[in-house]
């Protein structure tokens, strides 16, 4: 039942619901609120308000602020910071975003379980992270993002790995288990980096078809290539987040859920406001 106290904090909610772009509107709201914890029957009830931290976190994603910067319009950032962990052991963000991904892809006349995948990967720098790799092809110390995207560039998995970790080694733990969380998919599309033995051998034993696209050096120029400019695309929707331009996460459980906190806010928005 609601109070009269309970009706002014909403209506005041309401009234600042759009004080930056990252704020989660009425109609994205509404989708989100079935996964969050209910708050309990017993004891102190909470004083802040889940939205109000799911604003607070989509506001640092995409500004790339540290937790102590966040404006003082959000809650305390220790109580942010308390719940984004535990949001990340409940696996919520990536609960959301698959969801949220399945609606999409049935909002486009699409089947909710792709069939189809690409897979590449992306070294970026990592400064403070537990555990760091050079690259030697890109030159970059720090981490890869080994992802695999449906055919219109929505995320359906990541390994997070050192940057040392070559490409096909990063996709034979996608390839492996993959098909828990999308059970209908069997072709896979790569780069000439994934046509190695072991990934070949993963594949043709869980039944997978892997589709190498090769560039062609025949022709000069920029030439943009049959499913593989698709995966580029993820990357560079995963960009705009400025948390996500470096791997500024100590964790790699932090920053996977960081990772499924933006493309699935990105997702929220095309379902919310088609």
């Amino acid at each position: 039942m609601w109070t009269r106290a309970s009706r002014s904090r909403m209506a005041d909610l309401e009234k600042r619901a759009k004080r930056y772009p990252t704020d989660l509107t009425d109609e994205e709201w509404a989708i989100v609120r079935s996964f969050l914890p209910a708050p309990p029957k017993r004891g102190r009830k909470p004083s802040t308000h889940l939205r109000e931290v799911l604003n607070a976190l989509r506001y640092l994603a995409r500004s790339g602020g540290g937790w102590r910067m966040l404006p003082k319009d959000f809650p305390p950032w220790q109580t942010v910071y308390w719940w984004f962990r535990r949001f990340v052991r409940r696996l919520l963000f990536r609960t959301i975003h698959d969801v949220a991904l399945m609606l999409d892809r049935e909002q486009e006349g699409r089947e909710q379980s792709p069939s189809a995948a690409v897979i590449d990967s992306q070294s970026i720098k990592a400064p403070v992270a537990e555990e760091r790799g050079f690259d030697a092809a890109k030159k970059v110390v720090g981490r890869k993002r080994h992802i695999a995207v449906d055919t219109d560039g929505r995320l359906l998995m990541v390994n997070l790995t050192t940057a040392d970790i070559s490409d096909s080694a990063g996709a034979q733990s996608i390839v492996g288990s993959i098909q828990k969380r999308w059970p209908w998919l069997k072709h896979l599309f790569a780069d000439g980096a994934y046509d190695r033995t072991k990934l070949m051998d993963a594949v043709g034993y869980r039944d997978f078809v892997l589709e190498i696209v090769r560039r062609s050096d025949a022709e000069p120029g920029f030439k943009v290539l049959p499913r593989r400019w698709v995966v580029e695309r993820t990357f560079g929707w995963m960009t705009r987040w400025r948390r996500l331009v470096r791997d500024y996460e100590q964790r790699l459980d932090v920053s996977e859920a960081m990772i499924h906190l933006a493309l699935g806010s990105l997702l929220l928005r095309r379902i919310a406001h088609p």
